[in-house]
């Protein structure tokens, strides 16, 4: 849980904030106000993030990434200019983000993520990991439960997108409408003798909206990962789950055996590789190749700007949520389905 550390909002942060404050309260705001926040990665979705975040009024963003800015970088980085390419991403990408909001301090770190170790880590309140492998996202995720700081991964490939939620153990306050009974009082008609009728009370049902404190356990995204999709007990689930979690698999064992995400520029090469890699995942995994057709791996190249803005906005809400412990977080996977165009939440490894 993000304490409020005695965060006080300012005047002129109030004014800033005030349609905020309005939406989910000054506690909230307060919450927000203090958050420590580190992302790795900013490509598309890192600047998605990044943009909502600062917007909303956080304490501190630190934005980490040793890539330079590239011409691919033309379909969804919009927070590095087109004249800073060759330059790297996170440094070009500064100014911009500190123009959306100069009340929240923003930083630079040029270093790769493999380099940081427990000490950066822990210094955050949140960490989001974008555009990293899996090993590497396993990694951090490992560091950040231990260190009790709450871990969010996500990454686009082309018309496809993910986010993961790791919050160890999350307390939040959720709004339900309870029924509740009222008196109602009735008259009778009057009497033939002309005396008035006794009254009776009648009940009824009222809504009644309550504020109730709830908590919720996650797993890591080691355990998610590593779940038995051969068992007899989930072969039936998965029948019933969309294609997306299982093309996550694939992707995470193309980018091992290629060292990238699908590239535009090798399509056909690449193309046929994620056949080849699906064939295997899939059988390893004890689930039909079926599961993830053709079609699929057809639309898993570049990074795209509209599915950075829907995969971003709904990671972005999910870290405002659970700093502000206001409403039911997703747990744990969220994926954007390329060929249905549809969000899917899905519950994996419990």
């Amino acid at each position: 849980m993000v304490e409020q550390k005695n965060m006080e909002i300012s005047e002129q942060e109030a004014q800033l904030y005030d349609r905020q404050i309005r939406l989910w309260g000054l506690d909230a705001q307060k919450r927000l106000r203090a958050a420590k926040v580190c992302l790795l990665g900013m490509r598309g979705l890192g600047c998605e993030v990044a943009k909502n975040l600062v917007l909303s009024g956080i304490n501190s963003l630190k934005m980490v990434d040793n890539s330079v800015v590239t011409e691919e970088d033309a379909t969804s980085q919009f927070l590095a200019p087109r004249d800073k390419i060759g330059e790297n991403r996170a440094e070009a990408s500064l100014d911009r983000v500190q123009q959306l909001n100069p009340m929240v301090e923003v930083s630079v770190d040029k270093s790769a993520t493999t380099e940081k170790d427990t000490e950066f880590f822990k210094q955050f309140d949140i960490v989001i990991a974008t555009n990293c492998p899996k090993d590497e996202l396993v990694r951090i995720n490992s560091i950040c439960r231990a260190e009790n700081v709450k871990f969010y991964a996500g990454d686009i490939m082309g018309f496809y997108g993910y986010s993961f939620m790791d919050l160890i153990q999350h307390e939040y306050v959720e709004d339900e409408v309870q029924q509740a009974a009222s008196a109602e009082a009735s008259t009778e008609p009057a009497a033939e003798d002309g005396e008035p009728a006794a009254k009776k009370q009648k009940t009824a049902e009222e809504p009644v909206k309550k504020t109730v404190k709830k908590a919720m356990s996650f797993v890591s995204l080691a355990e998610a990962l590593k779940v038995d999709w051969g068992s007899e007990l989930l072969k039936k689930r998965v029948k019933r789950m969309d294609p997306s979690f299982f093309l996550l698999q694939v992707l995470f064992a193309f980018r091992a055996e290629v060292g990238s995400n699908p590239r535009p520029s090798h399509r056909a090469e690449d193309l046929e590789k994620l056949k080849t890699v699906r064939n295997d995942t899939m059988k390893t995994l004890g689930v039909a190749v079926e599961k993830v057709s053709d079609e699929y791996l057809e639309l898993l190249f570049s990074e795209l700007s509209p599915v950075c803005a829907i995969v971003g906005g709904v990671l972005a809400q999910e870290v405002i949520k659970a700093i502000s412990n206001k409403d039911s977080p997703h747990n744990n996977f969220f994926f954007y389905n390329p060929v249905e165009s549809c969000g899917v939440v899905e519950t994996i490894g419990y």
